[in-house]
């Protein structure tokens, strides 16, 4: 069972370095939204330190959102989700597994492409480590969220669209406490390990929710 994980990611990993894809359309599309806000703006430095995680954090929520309509549609096109249905594996681990490789090639780099942005939005050092650390064990919420969502639109054709209108509502908890924790550790009220804390439960919680969740949807194409 743990080489047939293993090889799952592989797969979805050897995939995305080949032909490309979501990851590295996600980093692009996160650098542009970065980048185009301080024009809007304008050049006060002040006001895009105190704005600055809430910006990237907003900027990573729609980046994970490119690409997802395709995390189990592309198996059913090509039939690796027949096979993964019929596997003796457990379904929920098998979209465990693709959680993982989804979360490798596009949160994880967001996480650490952040600080290198965060020098456009005067933040300090200290705000910079806080924004990619939080986003480091919050964006695998994003990915088990929705891979819900994902599961659900799997046979629609164009289904981003609906995917984005029915996982957005539920970002807005790891938005939130991700801001906050990236906020708290640049001097603000809340101490930072106390949001910190809340968006490592949420990333657990939905790790298992999520792959449940995920997993039942599939299970009701068949």
């Amino acid at each position: 069972m743990i080489r047939a994980l293993k090889a799952i990611i592989r797969r979805d990993l050897s995939i995305a370095a080949r032909i490309g894809g979501a990851g590295g359309l996600s980093l692009v599309f996160f650098l542009m939204l970065v980048t185009l806000i301080p024009f809007a703006v304008g050049p006060d430095l002040n006001l895009l330190s105190r704005i600055g995680p809430a910006i990237l954090w907003l900027a990573a929520v729609l980046s994970t959102l490119i690409g997802l309509d395709r995390l189990f549609q592309a198996d059913e096109e090509d039939g690796s989700l027949a096979i993964m249905l019929a596997s003796e594996t457990p379904l929920e681990l098998v979209v465990i597994a693709k959680g993982v490789a989804h979360w490798l090639t596009t949160g994880l780099p967001l996480a650490l492409f952040a600080p290198l942005l965060g020098l456009m939005l005067a933040l300090t050092p200290q705000a910079m480590l806080a924004v990619c650390a939080t986003l480091v064990v919050g964006t695998p919420a994003l990915t088990f969220i929705g891979m819900v969502g994902a599961a659900l639109t799997a046979r629609l054709r164009r289904g981003g669209l609906i995917l984005s209108v029915l996982v957005m509502p539920l970002m807005v908890p790891t938005l939130v406490f991700g801001v906050s924790a990236a906020q708290a550790a640049s001097g603000g009220t809340v101490p930072f390990l106390t949001p910190f804390l809340v968006l490592c439960a949420l990333s657990l919680m939905t790790l298992v929710i999520g792959a449940a969740a995920a997993a039942a949807a599939l299970r009701g194409h068949e």
